[in-house]
């Protein structure tokens, strides 16, 4: 369950809504007269609001002899209307209003697609407004409008009650009396429940209404509350000028807030409230398995007992190729590994299909008994099983899945091959017998056998203490990629009883550590951790599944009681900071960056947060960026640490974390956390501008002197840079070196757009890549009055302690590629 905000706002803005649509009509709105017709042949003709800010015109489909009557924001993007919910006509079809008040769909052929209903009760006018709201009035009012009867999306300004349902396909979206929103597959299986926290007081709450705010928030209002409850904030909250923000149920069945500038043609997604879409119930179909082919969802069969009942569309599921009532052999359990069946409340509460018993058990007793169909058992020490007896089944495979699950076939059993094999056998004409592959399996595994036991006995026969330690981890070394499971006991003979200590981190001590492979290795212990084992085991597995060159990697884990520790990759040359803040002696050993290294670790970091951000399947913020957290290996390349720890560290929502729980870092955390604004990835580039300045200047920036006029060192700083004495900002030690100072402007431009004051203005990651790397020519930046204007952000800030988004479910962050060789220049303003 989300942790729900208040968010401090007039009661009068409840009836805001109700107020702009009477405004825009005394104001002289353009009215559309009885008899006119739009025809769906001439997709350039429409009914415009007065503005022009949205039009109702027919669009062409795909194939494009199909079209829709929609309202569509101006520029041709999003649509956030369409008569009836998106029925569709041919080249012949039209939109009338017809003289008796109502609004027809009809197709070419005659017959009428959607009618609005309202003819005979006295209507003589339709309306556009600019706020999107299709209206059709009589003498004494409103008595039909498209914001009462939505189709799949609501925009700002727009009532969404209970009552009020926003469809797509077998999927649909709406609010309960309680004040819980709720997505639901085919009006039954409420996959997506969410509402008020524990925190939140619920009694005498009535008559909910949720709301999109045209800033990108999402809240609920209620009648007898005078602050709106936010419910979540879009990754551009209250970003730029003239964008459109809407509510949309999209056709894979998930809820996502776009964004969508105005003359742009395009939209972007900003917030999702799934945020694994392959838990979406029914994504792909009955008996569809959805798993991941690098960031996308994708579609297939549990094995080859099945076929897709669409080639051309693996979301349309797939059917078995004997069905179980005509199954002349033996029905058997398909085993299927790191797989679960979608189950959600109330489907086991109201026939009970949960039991606590073993994996063989789970099988088995779907086996015997004619009503199940599938079951799934976990593997996370709670024993549970679930049953299937509904003969829908929606499958999640990951390897990630602490489950196995199980369906009914009739055999014999025809796993899925792989698809090589396939490929090969349709190419070359031949078939591959299974004889032949189960050599090749068993030579295969002879020879790495083989392999692995001369490599033993070249390298570590001789070694004290080599056990099954150092089987267990060859081995699970070249599996899935899973992250290792090490036993306490192992990783503190590893570090000698955690002797060698390499620092103290925001999330525990760090230690050196030497495996069993002899691998070298920086063993955290982590402190403050709450989270419940199958959670914990959920994000490590994430963490180690986020792979980029300027990433630490992660190894393995020891989860045991209260002990959690995390095994990292070494990196010789340790943290930036014991590089780049080093004393006249230190100095004199060789122990100094130049510029060169200086600048490669500045874009390397730059290179890994933007990634974090923005590439990732699970986009992560890292919440703590500072140089003690940017480490470089033994070529000086800079990989980022601690990313998804801060996540580690929720005890209340997994996705939000509190200020205590965050423990960031004094001179790096960016104004919105004074004022209780939403923390994005937008507070990680402050914090990076931040470091920037750091790597320039050699000096902390939280440091204060005379030379600085007693001024904090990031207002001097750019102070100086206006004045034109760079090299007044540059590392003394710098100065006799060779720099390039075109590289080192460029580096200072980039640091203070990333430290100004406002979200908003700062670049993304993406962008910072793009200045750093010269692709993008830099235009003067405000000058970043730090800290100076809290009290004015707070105004618009909740009242609720300062949270951290860490999840794609909770802020969608804007993708832009890293790879920009002969790359147009572009010049770079965020305003």
């Amino acid at each position: 369950m989300n942790l729900l905000q208040t968010h401090k706002h007039p009661l009068l803005q409840f009836s805001f809504f109700f107020l702009s649509a009477l405004i825009s009509t005394i104001a002289g709105t353009p009215t559309i007269s009885p008899g006119t017709t739009l025809y769906a042949s001439n997709t350039t003709q429409s009914w415009s609001s007065p503005n022009n800010t949205f039009s109702l015109h027919f669009l062409p489909l795909d194939p494009s002899s199909s079209f829709i009557a929609a309202v569509v924001y101006s520029g041709g993007a999003p649509a956030v209307w369409s008569a009836g919910k998106g029925a569709t006509v041919d080249s012949g079809g039209y939109l009338r209003f017809l003289p008796a008040g109502n609004l027809v769909l009809v197709n070419g052929s005659g017959s009428t697609v959607w009618d609005s209903g309202t003819s005979n009760l006295g209507v003589s006018s339709a309306t556009l407004h600019d706020n999107g709201n299709l209206v059709l009035c009589n003498a004494t009012g409103s008595v039909w409008s498209s914001f009462e009867n939505p189709t799949d999306t609501i925009v700002p300004s727009q009532n969404f009650s209970v009552g009020m349902v926003l469809r797509s396909g077998l999927y649909s979206f709406s609010v309960l009396s309680s004040g819980n929103l709720t997505l639901q597959w085919n009006g039954s299986v409420p996959y997506w429940d969410q509402g008020l926290n524990s925190s939140m007081s619920v009694v005498n709450l009535s008559s909910p209404v949720l709301g999109l705010q045209s800033s990108g928030t999402l809240q609920l209002f209620y009648v007898n509350l005078s602050d709106p409850v936010v419910v979540a904030y879009s990754s551009d909250y209250d970003e730029g000028s003239d964008v459109l923000r809407v509510l949309k149920l999209d056709g894979d069945g998930n809820l996502k807030i776009y964004s969508s500038k105005r003359g742009s043609g395009s939209v972007t997604v900003r917030w999702v409230a799934v945020e694994d879409q392959c838990e979406v119930f029914g994504y792909c179909g009955d008996n569809g398995v959805c798993s991941y082919n690098d960031s996308n969802p994708v579609c297939g069969c549990p094995s080859q007992n099945f076929e897709m009942v669409d080639p051309s569309d693996g979301r349309k599921g797939c059917k078995r190729k004997v069905r179980l009532e005509d199954c002349v052999g033996k029905v058997a359990m398909l085993q299927l590994d790191h797989t679960r069946f979608l189950t959600y409340p109330p489907q086991f509460l109201i026939n009970p299909e949960v039991f606590f018993i073993g994996i063989s058990a789970c099988s088995g007793n779907c086996l015997a008994n004619s009503a199940c169909f599938a079951s799934t058992s976990l593997s996370d020490g709670t024993g549970l099983c679930y049953i299937k007896t509904s003969n829908f089944i929606s499958g999640y495979q990951n390897p990630a899945l602490p489950s196995t699950s199980y369906v009914k076939v009739c055999g014999p059993l025809a796993l899925n091959s792989p698809p090589s094999l396939e490929n090969a056998g349709e190419g070359k004409g031949w078939k591959v017998h299974a004889w032949a592959v189960v050599l090749i399996v068993l030579s295969t595994l002879f020879g790495f056998l083989v392999f692995e036991g001369g490599l033993w006995l070249w390298c570590c026969g001789n070694s004290p203490g080599f056990g099954g330690f150092t089987a267990q981890y060859a081995l699970l070394e070249y599996a899935s990629g899973a992250p290792v499971q090490f036993s306490y006991k192992e990783l503190q003979k590893s570090t000698k009883g955690f002797k060698e200590k390499l620092g103290d981190g925001g999330f525990g001590a760090v230690y050196r550590g030497i495996l069993a492979n002899q691998t070298v290795v920086a063993v955290k212990q982590l402190e403050g951790i709450e989270q419940g084992e199958k959670q914990f085991r959920m994000e490590v597995s994430t963490i180690s599944s986020t792979h980029h060159l300027n990433l630490v990697r992660l190894i393995g884990f020891c989860s045991e009681g209260r002990h959690r520790l995390l095994v990292y990759e070494f990196m010789k040359n340790g943290s930036l900071d014991n590089l780049l803040f080093v004393n006249e002696e230190e100095q004199q050993t060789g122990k100094f960056l130049n510029w060169g290294y200086r600048f490669n670790i500045a874009l390397g970091a730059a290179r890994g947060f933007a990634y974090l951000h923005e590439e990732c399947r699970n986009c992560i913020v890292h919440c703590d960026v500072k140089p003690e957290n940017i480490l470089l290996d033994d070529s000086y390349n800079a990989k980022v640490s601690d990313f998804g720890l801060a996540k580690l560290l929720s005890t209340v929502d997994n996705r939000h974390l509190t200020w205590t729980s965050v423990r960031g870092t004094r001179g790096y955390l960016a104004p919105e956390w004074l004022a209780n604004l939403p923390i994005t990835s937008k507070s990680d580039v402050y914090s990076y501008g931040m470091v920037l300045l750091e790597i320039v200047s050699g000096k902390r920036n939280f440091e204060v002197s005379e030379e600085t006029s007693r001024k904090k060192f990031s207002i001097w700083a750019y102070e100086e840079f206006e004045k034109g004495n760079i090299m007044g900002v540059i590392d003394r030690r710098l100065v006799s070196q060779e720099m390039d100072l075109e590289q080192v402007k460029r580096v200072l431009l980039a640091c203070f757009w990333c430290i100004q004051e406002q979200p908003f203005q700062r670049p993304t990651m993406s962008k910072v890549v793009q200045m750093l790397e010269g692709v993008t020519d830099i235009e003067k930046p405000p000058t970043p009055k730090i800290n100076s204007n809290v009290t004015a952000i707070s105004t618009i800030a909740t009242s609720s302690a300062p949270t951290c988004s860490l999840s794609s479910s909770f802020s969608t962050f804007e993708a832009s590629p890293l790879a920009l060789e002969g790359a147009q220049r572009t010049s770079f303003h965020p305003l």
